[in-house]
């Protein structure tokens, strides 16, 4: 297990799946961590089951003052900031014929902007301390197209492209930037397709370890690119997925046409 003594994380999404599970290996190995959602209640729930280590702030990661300002609470309230996982996220689909600009902007705002938004925060602090770590949440969808799914695959390769240049600016001042590729998790964002046996198939058919991932799974991942054992580890963007990115990227159209038109 990685050590984090005297480290303090801010991770967004930390309230549930993949933040979480980043988050649990964090205060695991010593650290203490400033979880960040917008949901108060599973906010309070998820920093109590971590114990006197975990802290929680509401935090929008669409606005710049509302990051900004969860980012300094996690400084104000830990003394510091060394380790950040970017893990908020959405998920749309519709058809490139049938979906209005607003859906397209919104994801990318969110899955994209947002994760620049946090990362400005936390290097702007890191900086200042000498040096950390972050990781990004990205998505297989990255690299892997994925019908009906154009928003969030340009938002996902985004991370990506964001992650290589953030690594490659602040290398000098000792902060590491590194994206991890999940394909489907078992967490509350993809529940439309974990409880979907049609979607669970679909993935399964093209996963070649035949399973779907769990948010340990990632958060092992993550845990080890925040940790010092991964300290000539920048600018890079692993696939955690069971082989997913080997193959090609799931069609699940004839799902999604069950609830949405194909054209406005």
């Amino acid at each position: 297990m990685p050590s984090f003594d005297g480290k303090v994380a801010f991770i967004t999404g930390g309230a549930t799946g993949i933040g979480l599970a980043a988050a649990r290996a964090v205060v695991d190995g010593g650290g203490r961590v400033m979880l960040a959602a917008r949901r108060h209640q599973v906010l309070e729930s998820a920093a109590a089951e971590l114990g006197d280590a975990a802290a929680f702030v509401e935090c929008d990661v669409n606005t710049d003052a509302s990051v900004d300002a969860a980012v300094a609470a996690a400084v104000a309230r830990f003394g510091g900031l060394h380790l950040a996982v970017n893990s908020a996220g959405m998920g749309m689909a519709g058809a490139v014929t049938a979906q209005d600009t607003a859906t397209f902007a919104a994801v990318l705002d969110t899955n994209l902007t947002g994760v620049f938004r946090c990362i400005r925060a936390q290097a702007r602090v890191m900086r200042r301390g000498g040096g950390g770590s972050i990781v990004n949440v990205s998505s297989i969808a990255a690299v892997l197209t994925h019908k009906w799914m154009s928003a969030y695959c340009v938002s996902k390769a985004g991370v990506n492209m964001l992650t290589r240049c953030a690594a490659d600016e602040l290398g000098e001042y000792g902060i590491r930037v590194n994206a991890v590729m999940p394909s489907l998790v078992d967490t509350e964002l993809a529940m439309a397709l974990t409880a979907n046996d049609e979607a669970v198939a679909e993935y399964l058919r093209l996963i070649p370890l035949a399973r779907t991932g769990k948010p340990q799974d990632v958060g092992s991942l993550v845990a080890f690119l925040l940790s010092d054992e991964a300290g000539w580890i920048t600018g890079q963007c692993i696939g955690v997925d069971g082989g997913h990115t080997l193959r090609q990227g799931p069609d699940l159209v004839d799902m999604f046409r069950l609830f949405m038109p194909d054209t406005d």
